[in-house]
C-alpha cells in the first residue's frame, strides 16, 4: 500500500520565477496584529472560533497564492502568510494550514466541475473547511487502518464510518478525506459536506491547547457522496501529487511559533539578560536556525510537484526538523521567562503547548522518523 500510494511524485516543476510579492504576507501580518491578537487567548481556551478573521485573511489572498497556474505551483507566499499568522496565534496558523490544504485539494483535482464550483469559494475564504487526511496518511504507512468505507451506487458512493478528529469545521464547512471501497479494491478521495444531515459533528473533549480550532469527531451514517464531490478516483495518483504540498505547508506553523519564541526571549533580555546569558540556548541560536529552516522551506516550496525521491526525503526531513525546532524554541522561551512565563496570562506557556502540537500533528515526529526509515 505504501509503495502504491506514496510512490514517486507526478508532475515535474521547472524553474519558478521571482520571489512572491510580500504584499499578501504583509497584509496578513497586519490583520493578525490588529484583529487576531485580541482573540488569541479565546482561541486557545476554546471560547472563540475566528471565522471572520479567517475570511479576512482570504480576502487579502492568504488562501489563493499557491493555486497552480498552467501547471506549476508555488507554496512560498502561502507559507510566509501562515508564518505571519503563527507569529500571533499558533492555533490560527493551524486553521490556516487546514484551509490552505483544502484549497490545495480542489486546485489539483481533475474533477473540473468540483474545481469550478469550489476553487474560488475556498481560496477567497467565503467557504471554510479543513482536511481529514490524518487517518489516511497514517494508514499509508501501516500505522492505522482506514476508518471510512464506501460502495458505488448510481451517481456516487455511500460512505460510512467515523473520523475522531477533523479541524477547522462548522455546520457549513467542507473537508477532504479518503474512503476504502467495500465492493472492490480501491481508494477514493472526496469532499465531505458538513451540512449533510447524515454527517454528525461531535465536539471533542478539551485539548491541552487550541480548543478554538473547530475540531470535531465526524460520523458518516450512510452518507451519499455524489460524483460532483469526488476529488480523485482512484486516490493513489492524486495523493502522490499533493503529498509534498500537504506537508510543506505545515512549515508555516513552525516558522511562526519559532519567530515569536525568539521575540519572547528578546523581550525579557532587558530585565533578565544578566542571568539568562548562562542558559545554553540563546535567541541568536534560534535566529540562525529559523533562517536555515526558512531558506530550505522556500527552496522546496518552489517545486511541490518534484518527482524525485531525494526531494521527497528532503520534505520529510525538513518537516521533522521544523517540529523539533518548534519545541526547542518554546522550551528555551519558557526558561528565559522564568516564573513570569509560568503565568497563565503569559503567552510563553501557550507557545510551549502550541509547539508540542506542531510536533504531534499528522505527520507526527514519530511518523516522520518512520517515513525516513522506510524510504
Amino acid at each position: 500500500m505504501r509503495e502504491t500510494i506514496m510512490g514517486s511524485l507526478a508532475l515535474s516543476r521547472a524553474d519558478i520565477l521571482d520571489q512572491p510579492a510580500p504584499s499578501i504576507a504583509g497584509e496578513v501580518a497586519r490583520i493578525a496584529r490588529e484583529q487576531l491578537a485580541p482573540l488569541a487567548a479565546g482561541i486557545d481556551d476554546g471560547s472563540v472560533y475566528p471565522a471572520e478573521v479567517l475570511r479576512k485573511f482570504g480576502e487579502v489572498g492568504a488562501w489563493g497564492s499557491h493555486m497552480p497556474h498552467e501547471g506549476p505551483a508555488d507554496l512560498r507566499c502561502a507559507i510566509q502568510a501562515m508564518a505571519a499568522i503563527g507569529e500571533v496565534c499558533g492555533a490560527t496558523a493551524f486553521m490556516a494550514w487546514c484551509q490552505n490544504t483544502l484549497v490545495w485539494y480542489a486546485a489539483n483535482s481533475t474533477n473540473m466541475k468540483l474545481a469550478k464550483r469550489f476553487g474560488d469559494a475556498f481560496s477567497t475564504g467565503r467557504v471554510l473547511g479543513g482536511t481529514g487526511l490524518s487517518n489516511p496518511m497514517k494508514s499509508f504507512f501501516g500505522i492505522e487502518k482506514l476508518k471510512l468505507k464506501g460502495r458505488k451506487v448510481e451517481g456516487g458512493y455511500i460512505v460510512r464510518g467515523a473520523l475522531p478528529w477533523v479541524s477547522n469545521l462548522g455546520p457549513d464547512h467542507y473537508f477532504g478525506t479518503i474512503f476504502e471501497r467495500e465492493d472492490e479494491p480501491g481508494l477514493v478521495m472526496f469532499l465531505a459536506d458538513c451540512s449533510d444531515p447524515a454527517i454528525t459533528l461531535t465536539p471533542c473533549k478539551p485539548f491541552l491547547a487550541m480548543d478554538g480550532t473547530g475540531t470535531y469527531g465526524v460520523q458518516f451514517r450512510d452518507v451519499f457522496v455524489p460524483d460532483d464531490l469526488i476529488l480523485a478516483d482512484p486516490a493513489g495518483p492524486f495523493v502522490k501529487k499533493i503529498r509534498a504540498g500537504f506537508i510543506l505547508l505545515q512549515a508555516g506553523m513552525a516558522l511562526g511559533v519559532i519567530r515569536d519564541c525568539i521575540n519572547i526571549m528578546d523581550e525579557v533580555g532587558g530585565p533578565l539578560g544578566h542571568v539568562n546569558r548562562y542558559l545554553p540556548q540563546q535567541p541568536v541560536h534560534f535566529r540562525d536556525l529559523a533562517a536555515e529552516l526558512e531558506a530550505e522551506t522556500m527552496a522546496l516550496a518552489r517545486d511541490p510537484y518534484n518527482e524525485e525521491e531525494t526531494y521527497w526525503r528532503k520534505v520529510i526531513a525538513l518537516r521533522l526538523r521544523a517540529g523539533e525546532a518548534s519545541v526547542a524554541a518554546a522550551h528555551a522561551a519558557m526558561l528565559h521567562c522564568g516564573a513570569r512565563g509560568y503565568l497563565r496570562s503569559h503567552r510563553a506557556q501557550r507557545r510551549l503547548r502550541e509547539a508540542y502540537f506542531v510536533a504531534i500533528v499528522t505527520p507526527a515526529t514519530k511518523q516522520l522518523r518512520k517515513m525516513l526509515a522506510d524510504s
